[in-house]
């Protein structure tokens, strides 16, 4: 009798630890709130921008489960279960988006990510400090330029006619390639034209925790005769490995959303085969064809996607670098 009222006890004692734990935890942040209000009123503005924006409209969801009419509402349309996501995955148009999307992000994952590493680096080499801010703003100037504006640049570099591209085709010997309308060259632009926009900008991020790296350690491998080459292997990369770790994991996370503006504004129907992505699928089926619903599915399809790809990149990194998000 004894052991087994002993044994409900010890049982008992989690159950009771974590209520005291849930309760001393929430009146630390009544108190944290109540010491620091001015904080939290200036971060109210943030929060009702995401519920507004961004978790409200998540009860429109349930139309991709819908046969949704715009006249009957999103809570009055009749259920279709899986229906939409059926038709989904038998389109080939879809089935061509995601395929893209994928090979474009891959190739941005490849040559996109490694650039504001590099330039990072690149920058941390200069000495001269006024060369070194003026190479770092015009290198940070695209990233604040219209994604239209973008676009014109590159439609007028690569024209046929009048593109500089062509016009040094033309110095030897070259006829001249409108790259716009061919499928091969699709991704090459549009994957270089993102690197030449946000690379700069990505690299402050890295320049940031560059400057975080105790130069006591730069200073003992001077003192040993290392090198600016070896400083940079064996110091600084691995000092700011945490944070590669952490952008990746988010550029894993972004990785089914390819930059929409900048396609829609250089695809058309003659590049759709390489150029088409889930993001535009989506605005062709649910704001040009009115196919709300379908275009729901696909949208929701993507985020899933998404959100399962952070898991196993959250978790692949916290197992072998025991860095993650959380």
């Amino acid at each position: 009798m004894t052991s087994g009222s002993e044994n409900k006890r010890s049982q008992n004692i989690p159950v009771a630890k974590r209520k005291r734990s849930l309760k001393s935890r929430l009146q630390w942040f009544a108190d944290h709130v109540r010491n620091h209000w001015q904080i939290y009123l200036m971060l109210l503005p943030t929060i009702v921008w995401f519920m507004v924006f961004l978790y409200k409209p998540m009860y429109g969801l349930q139309i991709a489960f819908k046969d949704y009419s715009i006249f009957r509402g999103v809570a009055n349309s009749p259920w279709v279960g899986w229906e939409h996501f059926q038709a989904l995955f038998s389109n080939d148009q879809f089935i061509r988006a995601v395929s893209n999307t994928i090979k474009i992000s891959a190739l941005n994952l490849l040559f996109g990510f490694p650039a504001p590493i590099i330039l990072a680096l690149m920058f941390n080499e200069i000495l001269h400090a006024t060369y070194k801010r003026t190479a770092q703003t015009i290198v940070y100037l695209p990233h604040f330029i219209s994604s239209v504006i973008i676009a014109g640049i590159v439609i007028t570099a690569f024209s046929p006619s009048v593109g500089i591209v062509n016009t040094i085709l033309g110095w030897f010997g070259i006829d001249s390639i409108y790259f716009l309308t061919k499928p091969e060259w699709f991704r090459p632009i549009f994957v270089g034209t993102g690197i030449w926009q946000e690379a700069g900008f990505g690299s402050i991020v890295f320049l940031a925790a560059i400057a975080g790296v105790s130069p006591s350690l730069y200073e003992s491998a001077v003192v040993d005769g290392a090198s600016r080459w070896q400083m940079m292997w064996r110091i600084t990369l691995p000092s700011i490995l945490p944070t590669i770790i952490i952008m990746l994991i988010i550029r894993i996370g972004n990785i089914m959303e390819v930059s929409f503006e900048l396609i829609i504004l250089l695809y058309q129907p003659a590049t759709y085969s390489t150029a088409d992505v889930v993001n535009t699928f989506v605005f062709r089926q649910g704001l040009q064809n009115g196919q709300y619903d379908f275009a729901a599915a696909a949208g929701l399809f993507n985020a899933v996607v998404a959100f399962v790809l952070v898991m196993i990149a959250n978790t692949l990194a916290r197992r072998y670098s025991r860095t993650s998000l959380w």
